[in-house]
């Protein structure tokens, strides 16, 4: 016989106000204790009804399941529990090392149990769904977010590691270019201007002529 399906929810029903998600985050399921988990109560606490006791017993089991909520989103667990005062805890998904679920007599003739959820680092159950209905298939719920997470995460790392590649490569191509370019240099270095100094200055020419001139002159005139 198959498993009967969970629904899951995309938007907060009634009296979910306690619940505060981030931008992104989308709710995925919610639920509570199962009806049939109160069975225990009732057999424990009729009989004793004649002493009062019965009826504390019954009045606190019902009251700690109308005032218990559990939601499963795609990032975290949430639980909030208390009658006259209100615990609210969160667990994200990349804390989360191990899940488990256990049902008792009752839970298995009535189709409720317990899961169970830890953490790294931490010490036992971190967090736990009391009597949900179905319990394997919550817990397999909650692995299915935890692949899904895990998959976001190795995609994220896939870009990055592509991101460094890209500017390795980029830089590696920006110095060959640099290489190759001071080769090139000093392969063919630029040509040299020569200056021919072999023939003297114009001005060392004219003052040679005149010299020659004058000495010449006063020959000329003795005779």
């Amino acid at each position: 016989m198959a498993a009967p399906s969970i629904e899951t929810d995309t938007a907060l029903p009634d009296g979910f106000d306690w619940l505060s998600l981030d931008p992104e985050e989308e709710v995925v399921w919610t639920g509570n204790p199962h009806s049939m988990s109160l069975v225990p109560a009732l057999v424990i606490g009729i009989p004793l009804s004649l002493i009062l006791i019965g009826l504390f017993i019954i009045a606190s089991a019902y009251l700690t399941r109308e005032n218990t909520e559990y939601v499963i989103t795609t990032e975290a667990l949430y639980k909030k529990r208390g009658i006259l005062s209100r615990d609210v805890k969160r667990v994200g998904f990349e804390k989360v090392q191990d899940t488990s679920y256990t049902q008792g007599f009752f839970g298995t003739q009535f189709g409720y149990g317990d899961v169970d959820i830890s953490t790294a680092g931490g010490s036992g159950v971190e967090l736990r769904f009391d009597s949900v209905e179905d319990p394997k298939r919550i817990q397999e719920l909650v692995n299915e977010r935890i692949r899904a997470r895990d998959g976001r995460s190795r995609d994220g790392d896939a870009e990055t590691k592509g991101d460094v590649l890209d500017d390795i490569l980029t830089e590696l191509r920006a110095i060959r270019t640099a290489v190759e370019g001071g080769d090139e240099a000093t392969v063919n270095p630029p040509a040299e201007t020569t200056v021919d100094d072999t023939e003297p200055p114009a001005d060392d020419v004219d003052h040679t002529t005149d010299s020659t001139a004058a000495d010449q002159s006063p020959s000329d005139d003795h005779r």
